[in-house]
């Protein structure tokens, strides 16, 4: 969508129809995957979703709206933002580019924009610096909802209107301190990871679950959501070994000794990709074998290459980072028209298998696949 800086009021019908689309074009949350395989997933029955932090009702990204005129009074605003990341990587980009497209077609100027590598110091730090300038919004996605309470509470008590990517720190209140928190559909990811495995296992067999060991609201979601899911929806799949891992670098050690004890699975379930996917993968090679199926979160290029060879991975259930940052970048246009934005919102899924991993870059992270997976794939 390439709607000019410079468009006059006749056009802002059109800028409102777009920003609005958030997730127009995109799966909804219960389709199957965009390109047809030879791996058929069957959607489980629903048995629950997904809510905010402190128990909020989600709404999607795809329901906030802004008028015409509510898009020209925060184009007349002369707003400025700053971007406070967590880390630099693919999906970061993606997002980026998504809040960046959002702002342009607003009207809202970046001036400022970190990355903190995940060192909660450094982003309280970034936070404070950044205070200085006065931004009129600030977009981020907190590290540590402890460390860094102090100095977002600062800037919104200054006035910067604060939109939040999955974690909210200790102490601030919706509507006070924050316009509003965005993430993915964490249910429907541990859900679809759920009928991908058992889509792969042909819905019988033995499997491992390699569940996220701390006390984190993203991976916490998106595992039980998983192990509810297999549980119920699947009863010719025994769930042999549950296996906890707390430091994400030491899965390989982990999936290594599970692996001794059950050599035959048939499937694995892993909270995330990198690490600690990788580390499963890796171990699934080093103790031999050549038949479990593994499926995980996120879209990861050791993972991908090794399903587009026809490896252990079957599936990755990833999101659309580009669609998140458009959703945060309206939010931040509702905070500045003191418009009531819902407490939580949440974007969609992707269940990713060999047939469509191609398209799924362009769907998630509006790039193009690696050269080595088109390689793989023969494209």
């Amino acid at each position: 969508m390439d709607i000019r800086a410079g468009v006059q009021a006749a056009g802002l019908l059109a800028v409102t129809a777009a920003l609005a689309a958030v997730g127009v074009g995109c799966q909804s949350a219960n389709d199957e995957p965009a390109a047809s395989g030879t791996l058929r997933i069957t959607a489980s029955k629903p048995l629950g979703k997904t809510l905010g932090p402190n128990g909020e009702e989600p709404t999607p990204a795809s329901a906030l709206r802004l008028t015409n005129k509510e898009i020209a009074r925060v184009r007349a605003g002369g707003y400025t933002a700053a971007l406070v990341w967590h880390e630099q990587s693919d999906f970061t980009t993606a997002l980026d580019e998504g809040v960046r497209d959002s702002f342009r077609k607003l009207g809202i100027r970046v001036v400022a924009e970190t990355s903190a590598n995940f060192d909660a110091a450094k982003q309280k730090s970034d936070v404070e610096t950044i205070a200085a300038k006065h931004p009129s919004v600030l977009l981020t996605l907190p590290v540590d909802p402890v460390v860094t309470a102090s100095a977002y509470k600062a800037v919104a008590a200054q006035g910067t209107k604060i939109v939040l990517l999955s974690s909210i720190p200790n102490g601030m209140e919706y509507g006070r301190d924050y316009v509003t928190m965005v993430t993915d559909d964490l249910f429907q990811m541990g859900k679809r990871a759920a009928d991908a495995l058992a889509a792969a296992i042909g819905d019988k067999g033995t499997i491992a679950y390699f569940f996220h060991d701390a006390n984190h609201y993203v991976t916490n979601q998106r595992d039980q959501a998983f192990l509810r899911t297999i549980t119920n929806s699947y009863p010719d799949i025994e769930v042999v070994a549950k296996a906890g891992i707390a430091d994400p670098n030491r899965a390989q050690e982990v999936a290594g000794a599970t692996l001794v004890r059950h050599p035959d699975l048939s499937g694995a379930y892993v909270m995330f990709a990198q690490p600690p996917g990788e580390g499963v993968l890796a171990a699934l090679r080093a103790n031999g074998n050549s038949s479990t199926k593994l499926v995980t979160l996120d879209l990861d290029e050791p993972l991908a290459l090794d399903m587009a060879k026809g490896g252990h991975t079957s599936a990755l259930i990833i999101d659309r980072p580009y669609e998140l940052g458009h959703a945060m970048a309206i939010a931040a246009g509702y905070g500045l028209l003191s418009k009531p934005a819902p407490p939580f919102i949440t974007g969609p899924a992707i269940t990713v298998t060999r047939e469509n991993l191609a398209q799924a870059y362009q769907e998630s992270l509006h790039r193009s696949a690696p050269k080595s997976i088109l390689d793989a794939l023969g494209r």
